[in-house]
C-alpha cells in the first residue's frame, strides 16, 4: 500500500473511531508504528487530526450543532468547572474544553472565530477572561488532566510566586497558544485520554 492509500485509510478510520491508537494503525495498515508516524505527519500539518498519548485524534473543523457542555471539544474528557475553559463563538455558540491545555489549542485553531473565552483562577476558582489570564505550565504540581498542564492564574504576581514553590513558567495568552501548539506538534505526546 503506498503512503497516500494508508492516509485515506487513517482518514476513513479516524472519521468513524474518532480516536485511535497508533499500535492499532499499524496493525491495520500491516506497517509499523514509525511508519504510521510518517504516514501522520501530513494529516496533522493539514489539522485533521492531532496527537494524543498513544495515538491519533479527530480535529472537530466545525462546532458541533448543540455544543455538549460535558465533553471537551479536543478530548472527550468530561469537563468539569474547575477546570474548565469556555469558548464562546459567534451566534452564542459555546465550545468547551476539559483544561486550559485543551481550550487553548482549540481557541489557536478557531482563531478569530472567538468572541471570548473564559477560564478559572487555580486559587480562587473564580471565572477569568483569558487574554487577561497568566497562564503557568512546566510546574510539578498535577491536576490529574491533560499534558502538558497548563494552570491559570487571575493574578500575574500569584502566578509567579507559585512557580517559586512549584517551578515552571508564567505565559500570556498568545504564548501559552503557540507554547502548547509546538509541544504538541513537534516531539510532544498529548496526555489527552482517549
Amino acid at each position: 500500500m503506498l503512503p497516500i492509500e494508508r492516509q485515506n485509510r487513517i482518514k476513513e478510520l479516524i472519521k468513524i473511531k474518532h480516536h485511535l491508537k497508533i499500535s492499532e494503525l499499524s496493525e491495520e495498515l500491516g506497517v509499523s508504528e514509525m511508519t504510521v508516524h510518517r504516514d501522520l505527519k501530513p494529516l496533522l500539518d493539514e489539522g485533521i487530526i492531532m496527537k494524543t498519548f498513544g495515538g491519533i485524534t479527530l480535529v472537530r473543523q466545525q462546532p458541533v450543532q448543540k455544543p455538549s457542555t460535558d465533553e471537551c471539544v479536543i478530548c472527550s474528557r468530561p469537563v468539569t468547572e474547575r477546570l474548565a475553559y469556555r469558548l464562546i463563538l459567534p451566534n452564542n455558540e459555546i465550545e468547551m474544553a476539559c483544561c486550559a491545555h485543551c481550550g487553548l489549542m482549540r481557541h489557536r485553531q478557531l482563531g478569530d472565530q472567538v468572541v471570548q473565552a473564559i477560564c478559572h483562577d487555580f486559587f480562587r476558582q473564580t471565572t477569568i477572561s483569558a487574554p487577561f489570564t497568566s497562564f503557568v505550565m512546566d510546574t510539578s504540581v498535577h491536576v490529574g488532566c491533560c499534558q502538558p498542564q497548563v494552570l491559570t492564574f487571575e493574578v500575574r504576581e500569584e502566578a509567579e510566586k507559585f512557580v517559586k514553590g512549584f517551578g515552571g513558567s508564567v505565559y500570556s495568552l498568545d504564548e501559552a497558544m503557540e507554547i502548547v501548539f509546538d509541544k504538541m506538534h513537534h516531539g510532544s505526546e498529548c496526555g489527552c485520554k482517549e
